[in-house]
């Protein structure tokens, strides 16, 4: 699959593109409402290995909105699924893949299915926004099949 180039109206159903934008600008449209009231926010740089670009699973949060960016700018990989019910029983539909450009940030709708972030080389940082018990308690995941090859 050949990976859409993520924009503000594009990437609306799963979430918000952040792009930079003046210091001191008031809250707007273009800003991410957040959802950390669940639990303990944590930020962290994640260092990730180099893998292929194939899509085997599919995961979403339900209690966060989670945010990824490159910690170095350059642009990245990720597939993505609209939220049905972040509250109940949902399964991953219509899967969308997009390159987001470097320099921006992807804060994800709460039980957005997400599969990445991808990039091309050996290992990359990014920076995750998410819950301190993120990867332990609010992890649902499901097997995508056929697998999807991101073609960039």
């Amino acid at each position: 699959m050949r990976p859409t180039l993520a924009t503000q109206t594009n990437i609306a159903p799963f979430g918000t593109l952040i792009e930079p934008g003046e210091d001191g600008a008031p809250f707007g449209s273009a800003d991410a409402a957040l959802e950390l009231n669940r639990g303990t926010p944590r930020f962290y740089i994640m260092r990730l290995p180099g893998r292929p670009m194939l899509v085997r699973d599919i995961t979403r949060h339900t209690r966060v909105t989670q945010c990824l960016a490159s910690a170095t700018g350059a642009d990245w990989f990720i597939c993505l699924a609209a939220a049905g019910n972040p509250d109940g029983p949902d399964a991953p539909r219509d899967i969308t893949c997009f390159r987001i450009p470097g320099g921006r940030a992807l804060a994800l709708h709460r039980g957005t299915w997400h599969a990445g972030p991808f990039f091309e080389g050996d290992s990359a940082d990014f920076m995750n926004l998410e819950l301190s018990d993120t990867n332990d308690t609010d992890h649902e995941t499901q097997r995508v099949n056929p697998p999807i090859l991101i073609e960039p």
